[in-house]
């Protein structure tokens, strides 16, 4: 069931479980994001710890493909559901952050760029998809991380990086079309 919020059909969290926090992240914030290149939507690899200013980056399991039937598996997964309305949450956002001093939104999956691509098309992102296809940012940042058909999945969560340092991460992330506004209360709170 959807209920309806300024002419956009918002998701019902209620029967999907809630992720609780393993401590999984309580390492990264503080530290230098690892220097490795993501390929990306954008068609040239990135390599987050080489920009300057500041970074908004969320990272979520992976992103339905129209027209697939997600089990009641997938939702059973606490945290799993959601990444498209968190993706849109940033989305929607966009401008706001870009007012509050924010160089750029990035999104990340262990989804392939071409999958990325339909998906950054198809719901309009004004921002980059990065692919951790390789799974090369999860072992270098130890992110955390679980199985789903026979593939390693990155789980929810976000985090801030300012020219290359880890300086802030929201973990878990929970509901996840309210991801954005976690961290823009971040931002406008003076990053407290």
């Amino acid at each position: 069931m959807t209920t309806t919020t300024g002419g956009h059909a918002a998701p019902n969290w209620s029967g999907i479980p809630e992720p609780e926090d393993d401590g999984a992240c309580q390492h990264l914030q503080g530290t230098q994001f690892p220097s490795l290149s993501l390929p990306s939507t954008s068609g040239k690899p990135i390599d987050i710890s080489t920009l300057p200013g500041l970074t908004i980056l969320f990272i979520y399991p992976r992103t339905g493909a129209p027209g697939e039937n997600i089990p009641a598996e997938w939702d059973a997964i606490p945290g799993a559901r959601g990444c498209t309305p968190q993706a849109c949450s940033f989305r929607d956002a966009s401008q706001e952050f870009a007012d509050l001093g924010v160089e750029r939104i990035l999104g990340c999956s262990t989804q392939d760029t071409k999958y990325q691509m339909e998906l950054k098309e198809r719901i309009h992102l004004p921002y980059e998809l990065l692919s951790d296809e390789k799974l090369e940012l999860a072992r270098a940042a130890k992110l955390p991380t679980h199985e789903w058909k026979g593939k390693t999945l990155i789980k929810r969560m976000a985090m801030a990086v300012e020219s290359g340092k880890i300086v802030k991460v929201w973990y878990p992330v929970f509901p996840p079309d309210q991801s954005a506004a976690q961290v823009l209360g971040w931002l406008k709170t003076g990053r407290k």
